[in-house]
């Protein structure tokens, strides 16, 4: 059973809700399916339309190019297609044909993203890409919507036919015309048209010099309206002739109703689809405009909102420029009645009426105005009393009124139930209107409900700290300004600053000083005790928010000096390898310096410098071998990070035969792998290296060879 009373979204404005939706809706069905929206207790169906409204506002934050849904319905086309003998409009066929290239672009575009939107897909499951309706209708329309000329061999003759005749009809009608205009017979107009014939406009006083049929004559009678004799046959054969082309294109259009008629089944999922879209598109664009997301759906009765705002207030104060204050809230079992107090005009009403209104738009399929984080439930019934429901027909006051809602909710509530309570007890005299209040709560507490009330009741705030399962909270209030500040905390009652309250609206002290002095001490302490310690928690609270931010500022500053520290050491490890670079170099320059220096250019002696340069040359050599096999390998531990289908031994006694290989440099002592024969490394170029073998040099692979020392 549904039991979401009228009462309930009425005082919640749920119908703003969905006057909003229905404007971003395209056609009838959609539209109407939205004005009806109403939340539910089938938790699963409902979840179900949150995923699939979910995954489109997904889709449309993504920025896919998801087709447009501008189609029209085809409930006329559905109803007449099983009928025998039945004829579409043009306008009918149209619809359809564009209802099937709409569902067909859908369909490509889920072709490949059916696993990032399977909900959504799954509206096209009974559906399937086919052109044979679209190419059955392009043999008949053009792209205008009209009848084509070659839509059947009888249409093209009797179009033609038509064609000649309406030549013959303007070339004697523009004869005629001509010759009369010479003879000065016609009016300034010179021709109309008279039940869409064209005739001839005759200056009365001259019609009966003119051969033709009389079909009119204008209001003052000075003209009359002539068809030219030479036309009237003609006329009538051009009649006949439209006449055959209306009874052609039924018979044309009869044929492919009947063509198109075993598609009916796929022609309803066209419509079943594209309303489905339209709805769920309605209700994505209401989520886009609200800043709307799916929160956490819980299982068990748990209530967590972040940062959630009221939907229309929040319109509202965009609309006038005002800032709107977001809320945090949280109940579960052991927090299931919440008693909401503090100042008049401080935000009670709309705090209780954005966690009602919230969960009455969840329960409805829509997404919700709060962070992504926060977590929601199913309740099976949502009561509320809210307001002056006072009605003067039934002789029934607030307080009766509310006496009957608060006996049906005693009735009908349980684990499943979340009651909303402005003003709990208000509508009669205080004290004794404060004790059957607290009765009250004590007996809905015991039906283990859900429920946010708002109170000023002194014994209502009291009893909600007494009991386990109940907690107090408050509208904070700035006791510096004297100014509501429209937050909501959890955790303590909240003083309902009556006096002060009336002294920011300007009432003399003097008048609230005697208020206070008729007042029961008790109580005036009590309210002195709330205010001050709402005053404290204020102070703590901007302590710790001061703390948070110190936080955060000497957190942000670790991390940049952890960013320059790790720059200026890529920086010194950059330096000293170019240092390291240039003092080889110098090296290099000292040592070739001193063979300048030694270099003898004025000797009789042909071989003087021989010695030097063979010197030269062996330095040379030596050197160009180490930059040839630091590159080799800086080249295998490359190789060697590369993957190979090798086992762990023969990747150990690879990586030991590379290593002693690149050990080979000039004067290296090697051994031939395959003889076992040792010799000297004269030269090394590339991989080929020459090895002195007592008497005898030759060339050898590095990789034939092993180095010994």
């Amino acid at each position: 059973m549904n039991s979401f009373d009228e009462q309930t979204i009425n005082d919640l404005e749920f119908s703003t809700i969905r006057e909003w939706l229905v404007n971003y809706s395209i056609g009838p069905t959609a539209e109407k399916r939205l004005m009806e929206l109403s939340p539910t207790n089938r938790f699963e169906e409902i979840k179900n339309e949150l995923y699939r409204v979910n995954e489109f506002l997904s889709l449309r934050s993504d920025g896919e190019n998801f087709p447009a849904l501008d189609y029209e319905e085809l409930l006329t086309e559905i109803k007449y297609l099983p009928i025998k003998n039945a004829v579409l409009s043009q306008e009918g066929f149209y619809r359809i044909s564009r209802a099937s290239l709409i569902v067909n672009t859908i369909l490509y575009f889920f072709d490949k993203r059916e696993k990032d939107y399977p909900l959504l897909a799954e509206i096209l499951k009974e559906a399937y890409y086919t052109t044979e309706i679209i190419d059955s209708i392009d043999k008949v329309f053009d792209r205008k919507g009209a009848i084509k000329d070659d839509a059947s061999p009888t249409l093209h003759e009797i179009r033609q036919s038509i064609r000649s005749v309406k030549n013959k009809i303007n070339k004697n009608f523009e004869k005629e015309m001509r010759r009369l205009t010479k003879e000065n017979f016609l009016g300034e107009t010179r021709e109309a048209f008279v039940n869409e014939r064209r005739v001839l406009t005759v200056m009365s006083t001259h019609k009966r010099k003119i051969s033709g049929q009389v079909v009119g004559s204008s209001k003052t009678g000075s003209l009359t309206f002539i068809e030219p004799a030479c036309n009237v046959e003609l006329n009538n054969e051009y009649e006949l002739l439209l006449d055959d082309e209306r009874k052609e294109i039924y018979r044309i259009l009869q044929i492919l109703t009947s063509e198109i008629a075993h598609l009916l089944p796929l022609i309803k999922e066209y419509q079943t689809i594209l309303t489905e879209f339209d709805f769920i598109n309605a209700k994505t664009k209401l989520a886009l405009e609200l800043n709307c997301s799916l929160p956490a759906i819980q299982e068990d009765t748990t209530i967590e909102l972040i940062n959630a705002v009221h939907p229309i207030l929040w319109k509202n104060n965009k609309v006038q420029g005002k800032k709107t204050f977001s809320q945090y809230l949280f109940m579960d079992k052991f927090s299931r009645m919440l008693v909401i107090s503090g100042p008049n005009a401080g935000g009670k009403s709309i705090t209780l009426k954005t966690i009602g209104l919230l969960q009455i738009m969840l329960q409805s399929g829509l997404l919700v105005p709060v962070d992504p984080n926060s977590k929601m439930c199913f309740f099976q019934q949502i009561l509320t009393d809210i307001g002056d429901n006072q009605s003067i027909e039934n002789e029934l006051s607030t307080y009766s009124y509310r006496l009957k809602r608060m006996k049906r909710f005693l009735e009908v509530a349980n684990r499943r139930t979340l009651l909303l309570l402005d003003e709990f007890g208000t509508g009669s005299d205080p004290e004794l209107g404060g004790a059957l209040a607290e009765v009250f709560f004590e007996n809905l507490y015991n039906k283990k409900c859900f429920g946010v009330i708002t109170t000023h009741y002194a014994n209502i705030k009291l009893k909600a700290d007494q009991l386990r399962n109940a907690i107090n909270g408050c509208m904070m209030f700035d006791t510096d300004t004297l100014e509501p500040l429209y937050k909501f905390s959890l955790g303590q009652p909240g003083s309902s600053f009556t006096f002060e309250v009336a002294q920011i609206n300007g009432i003399p002290m003097e008048l609230i000083e005697d208020a206070k002095s008729r007042m029961d001490d008790r109580k005036v302490r009590m309210d002195k005790l709330l205010n001050e310690l709402q005053r404290e928690k204020t102070y703590l609270e901007r302590l710790n928010k001061e703390h948070i931010e110190a936080q955060e500022l000497a957190q942000k500053a670790k991390n940049e000096f952890l960013e320059k520290k790790s720059k200026l050491e890529e920086k010194l490890k950059s330096v000293q390898e170019q240092n390291e670079i240039n003092n080889k170099f110098i090296s290099s320059g000292k040592k070739m310096n001193s063979y300048i220096q030694r270099f003898i250019t004025r000797s009789k002696k042909r071989d003087i410098n021989k010695p030097l340069i063979d010197e030269m040359t062996k330095y040379i050599t030596v050197e160009k071998s180490k930059i040839e096999e630091a590159d080799r390998i800086e080249k295998l531990k490359i190789e060697s990070k590369l993957p190979k289908k090798v086992t762990k031994k023969q990747k150990v006694q690879i990586e030991r035969d590379e290593y002693e290989r690149a050990k080979i440099i000039l004067g290296s002592t090697v051994k031939l792998i395959a003889t076992k024969q040792s010799g000297t490394v004269e030269e090394i170029n590339g991989e080929m290296i020459t090895v002195v073998f007592g008497f005898m040099r030759m060339k050898v692979e590095r990789e034939k060879l092993m180095w010994v020392k």
